[in-house]
C-alpha cells in the first residue's frame, strides 16, 4: 500500500514581513471536500468565559444562565456580532447530551438569538465530542445550534488527528462550524472550510494566571504578539481571543482571573483584530465593558474576520509589525510593538487615486503610564502620505480606511 508522509517544508524569505503574509501551508493541503460551503459563516464572537460573565447595571445575577446569555445576545446584536460562545459548564463532564446545566435554557436561547440575527457556539471537549458526534451534532443541529469550540485535545498523534477528521466531517454533514480550540492547524481548514479557527497560540487567558516576578510578569506578552504573526500564524488562524479593555504597563499589571487585564496599550488590543488571522474572532472582555468603551467598540464591531487581500508594510520578528489588509473598498491597517516604544512611517502607496476617509487609533499621549490611553482622529488622506505613528511601550496603532 502506497504510504503517504506529511509535508517538511523549508520557508526562506529576504524580509521577515515575507513571513508575516504567507499561505504555504493552505497550498500543501488537501483540497476543500465540501460541495457547499455557503453556509459556512465567520465573524466575531461576543465571549463569556475571559471575562467570568462580569455584567453591571443588569436586574439578575450575572453567571452560567440563560438571563446572562440573553444580555451577550442582546450585546452581540446590538453590534453586529454574529455568534455568542457559551463555554464550559452548559452541559455533564461526560457528555453533550446528559446532565446539561438546568440554568441554562438553550432552545430559548436559540429562539431569542434567531430574532436578533445571533448565533450561539458552544463549547465542548475533545472527549465529548468524539463520544456519539453523530447522535450530539444531530441534535444540536436541529435545535438551531451554529457550531462547537471544541476543547482539550492534549496531544495531536495520528490517532487524535483520525478522531478531529471524523469529527469535522460529521460537523460539515451537519452544517456546523468549528474552532478547535486546543489543537493547532495543520491544513485542515482548506480540506473542511468549516474548520474556522484553532488556538495554538499563548493567547490571551494565559494573562488570567500569570506569574509576577520581582514586580513585573514573568512572560513578555507585547514581544510574543509580535513573534506569533510571523511564525505560529505561517500554518493558519490562531485564537488569541483578544479584545481586553483593562489594559496594563508592565509595571501595573496584575494577574486577576476574575478581573483579568491584558499586558500593553488598548490600542495594542485593537490592532490585533487586524493583525491575527482569525476568521472566528472573539470579543473576549465583558459586554459591559465594552459599551463603556464603545468608542472602541464600534471600531473593533467594523473589522471583518477574513480578508480579500493582504499587504505587508512593516516589521521584524519579536518587535513590531505593520500589515493593511483589504476588505472589498476598505483598508484596514494595524501595527503593534513589543515594550520598546517605536515610531514608523506607514507608506500608503497601496490605496487607489482620489482622496479617502481615516479613521485612526493611536495611544495617548499617556498610554506609557496608563495604558487605557488612546487618541482618536478622523482625517483625509491619498496614496501619496506617508503617516508618521508613535507607539508606547507595549502599544499599537490601527486605522480603518475608505474612500471618501
Amino acid at each position: 500500500a502506497k504510504q503517504e508522509l506529511p509535508w517538511r517544508v523549508v520557508l526562506v524569505t529576504e524580509k521577515d514581513t515575507q513571513l508575516a503574509d504567507n499561505d504555504m501551508a493552505q497550498r500543501l493541503a488537501p483540497a476543500c471536500r465540501i460541495k457547499d460551503i455557503s453556509w459556512i459563516k465567520p465573524g466575531k464572537v461576543a465571549w463569556d468565559w475571559w471575562n467570568t460573565c462580569n455584567l453591571t447595571g443588569v436586574d439578575f445575577k450575572a453567571g452560567m444562565n440563560t438571563p446572562t446569555y440573553k444580555a451577550f445576545i442582546d450585546f452581540a446584536a446590538d453590534n453586529n456580532l454574529e455568534y455568542i460562545i457559551i463555554d464550559d459548564g452548559w452541559s455533564g463532564n461526560e457528555s453533550l447530551l446528559k446532565d446539561l446545566n438546568p440554568n441554562i435554557d438553550l432552545k430559548e436561547l436559540v429562539a431569542y438569538g434567531n430574532q436578533k440575527g445571533v448565533g450561539i457556539i458552544l463549547w465542548a471537549s475533545w472527549r465529548n465530542s468524539a463520544k456519539d458526534t453523530e447522535a450530539a451534532f444531530s441534535h444540536y443541529a436541529q435545535m438551531g445550534i451554529k457550531g462547537f469550540k471544541i476543547d482539550f485535545f492534549d496531544r495531536d498523534d495520528q490517532p487524535l488527528v483520525q478522531s478531529v477528521e471524523r469529527i469535522v466531517a460529521c460537523a460539515a454533514e451537519h452544517r456546523l462550524v468549528l474552532d478547535l480550540h486546543g489543537l493547532k492547524p495543520y491544513g485542515i481548514q482548506r480540506t473542511y472550510p468549516n474548520v474556522l479557527n484553532f488556538e495554538g497560540v499563548k493567547g490571551l487567558e494565559n494573562a488570567k494566571w500569570e506569574p509576577i516576578v520581582n514586580g513585573s510578569p514573568l512572560h513578555n506578552f507585547p514581544r510574543y504578539d509580535v513573534t506569533a504573526p510571523y511564525l505560529r500564524m505561517l500554518v493558519g488562524p490562531m485564537d488569541y481571543t483578544p479584545g481586553a479593555m483593562m489594559n496594563a504597563t508592565r509595571e501595573t499589571f496584575r494577574a486577576v482571573n476574575d478581573h483579568p487585564m491584558s499586558q500593553g496599550t488598548r490600542v495594542h488590543q485593537m490592532a490585533m483584530y487586524t493583525l491575527f488571522e482569525a476568521p472566528l474572532q472573539m470579543l473576549a472582555d465583558s459586554p459591559s465593558k465594552y459599551m463603556k468603551e464603545q468608542e472602541c467598540t464600534d471600531f473593533i464591531a467594523k473589522v471583518p474576520t477574513v480578508f480579500d487581500e493582504t499587504v505587508a508594510l512593516d516589521g521584524e520578528v519579536g518587535e513590531y509589525l505593520t500589515l493593511a489588509r483589504r476588505k472589498g473598498d476598505v483598508w484596514y491597517i494595524a501595527s503593534m510593538t513589543d515594550w520598546t516604544p517605536r515610531d514608523c512611517t506607514i507608506n500608503l502607496s497601496f490605496l487607489g487615486e482620489g482622496s479617502y476617509e481615516a479613521e485612526i487609533f493611536s495611544d495617548g499621549i499617556n498610554a506609557d503610564r496608563e495604558a487605557t490611553d488612546y487618541k482618536k482622529e478622523v482625517r483625509t488622506v491619498t496614496s501619496g502620505d506617508k503617516l508618521n505613528i508613535h507607539m508606547a511601550p507595549g502599544g499599537g496603532w490601527t486605522a480603518r480606511i475608505w474612500k471618501r
